[in-house]
């Protein structure tokens, strides 16, 4: 009777651990993105930036402020750019203000190009990520024409 209650306790001991333990295991970190576009990885999924177009200005490349999306600092982890881009020309900058346009929107400059690290992980799949630390700011992910604006906070 002793050696069967042993038993039991043990098949139930190893029963708790496998269904605690296959919760940490479960978590899914397939990167799906359904549609074209460039993407903030964070704790709580993919969040879709919306692209702004790069103008020129007298000689200076600037974007007018459309709203950007607003991110906390400790939530980022990445970046993800699904689709085909030309990634030679791919910077990641603080933007600046420049000046105020006549429709009164705020007109921002890109600043110094931030180092990144660009990975394939799939088809027409890549995670972006700054070799340095991100501060709290205004910044843009540019290529060519078109340039993905988001503030952290």
């Amino acid at each position: 009777m002793d050696m069967a209650r042993g038993w039991y306790r043990v098949l139930i001991c190893v029963f708790l651990i496998l269904m605690l333990g296959s919760s940490v295991f479960a978590k899914d970190d397939k990167i799906n993105p359904k549609e074209p576009g460039v993407y903030i990885k964070t704790d709580k999924g993919l969040k879709r930036l919306l692209p702004n177009i790069v103008f020129d200005n007298e000689g200076a490349y600037c974007v007018e402020s459309n709203n950007p999306a607003h991110f906390l600092l400790k939530n980022i982890e990445y970046f993800i750019f699904f689709g085909k881009y030309d990634f030679q020309l791919l910077t990641l900058n603080p933007m600046s203000l420049f000046q105020v346009s006549p429709l009164g929107k705020s007109v921002f400059i890109f600043g110094r190009n931030i180092d990144i690290e660009l990975k394939q992980i799939g088809t027409d799949l890549y995670t972006v990520k700054p070799k340095g630390l991100l501060g709290r700011g205004y910044y843009s992910l540019w290529i060519e024409d078109s340039a993905w604006d988001f503030i952290i906070d």
